[in-house]
């Protein structure tokens, strides 16, 4: 059997070696030392015999040396990775990258056994993407984290994300195209509990304002999709407020395989204004979020804040629009 070698790390000492100056000139050159008198030609020696024996920089001891790691750890909750969040973390991890610092993140789950990795990364920063509970918060700080954001939101920290009011555009909508009789088509995906009522209370508030009495809420799945759908158009439900483009384009296309025409006689709007919406046949109503924007926002925190500068502020008013298509 072959065994496999790694080859010895090129060091400071072996560039200094190479071209006949001290260790410290080396290190001098190689972190860009202010206030070091050395000449230009030393300087390009050096630089060209570390590019020459393929030197890289020893990560761990910088970021042993400086304090900082450059990277920031994101802590997630137990939530499927929808496409809103997916924009979210990858706009983030754009902006991060692009300041010199990477985004790690790691989601947390009931019961889990693996050692958390803010235990182990020794990053700057780390922030959750809900508020932590009193004890999370504490835990992470009792593992030399330097800052930890969100503070607590006292004992009860919520696992919901109620970070928009699409549901009130997309029951508007509806109304505007004179759907008097709605429901709410929920996702069954435990996970999602709070995230499905929180949506559901702001489109039930919406419907109440504009005098329905009583939005009806029915989590479905694939399973049931056809059924449901069939007893919404013998109830007189025309319009159907969805959770999410998933759960859109699974009322629609169970609509269509029954026999029945969308919008005609039956209108759906989805969230989050996924690729699924667009490519949807029949196209799926959506309401668009700016979850780039947010990302870019949690960005310049995590900066600020890895940085020693001042608080940016409060995030931004999200910017949240209905994109009209075919199934409405």
């Amino acid at each position: 059997m072959a065994i496999t070698t790694t080859e010895k790390r090129v060091t400071a000492a072996d560039i200094a070696r190479d071209v006949g100056v001290s260790r410290a000139t080396v290190g001098f050159v190689l972190n860009d030392t202010p206030g070091q008198t050395i000449s230009e030609a030393t300087r390009t020696r050096v630089l060209e015999a570390a590019r020459r024996l393929g030197y890289r920089p020893h990560l761990a001891a910088q970021a042993l040396a400086s304090g900082r790691s450059r990277v920031i750890l994101l802590v997630l909750p137990d939530w499927p990775m929808e496409y809103s969040m997916r924009r979210h973390v990858d706009e983030a991890s754009i902006a991060l990258d692009e300041a010199g610092y990477s985004l790690v993140t790691t989601t947390p789950h009931a019961g889990g056994r693996a050692r958390p990795l803010w235990e182990t990364l020794q990053p700057d920063v780390v922030m959750g993407m809900v508020p932590f509970t009193r004890e999370r918060f504490d835990e992470i700080r009792a593992a030399g984290v330097p800052v930890v954001i969100p503070e607590p939101e006292g004992e009860a920290a919520s696992d919901e994300h109620t970070f928009t009011e699409g549901p009130r555009l997309q029951v508007e909508h509806l109304l505007a195209k004179g759907r008097r009789r709605l429901a709410f088509a929920g996702s069954p995906d435990p996970r999602l509990t709070g995230l499905v009522a929180s949506r559901f209370a702001t489109a039930a508030a919406s419907a109440r304002s504009a005098g329905i009495d009583e939005l009806e809420r029915v989590d479905i799945g694939a399973e049931d999709a056809a059924v449901q759908v069939r007893l919404w158009h013998d109830a007189g439900i025309t319009g159907i407020v969805a959770y999410n483009d998933d759960i859109a384009a699974l009322v629609v296309g169970s609509a269509v395989r029954s026999g029945l025409t969308v919008p005609e006689e039956l209108s759906v709007v989805g969230h989050d204004d996924s690729p699924l919406a667009r490519m949807f046949l029949p196209a799926l109503t959506s309401v668009h979020v700016d979850d780039a924007g947010l990302g870019r926002y949690f960005a310049r925190l995590a900066l600020a804040a890895a940085k020693g500068e001042p608080a940016i502020g409060d995030a931004p008013a999200q910017q949240i629009s209905l994109v009209e298509r075919e199934s409405s």
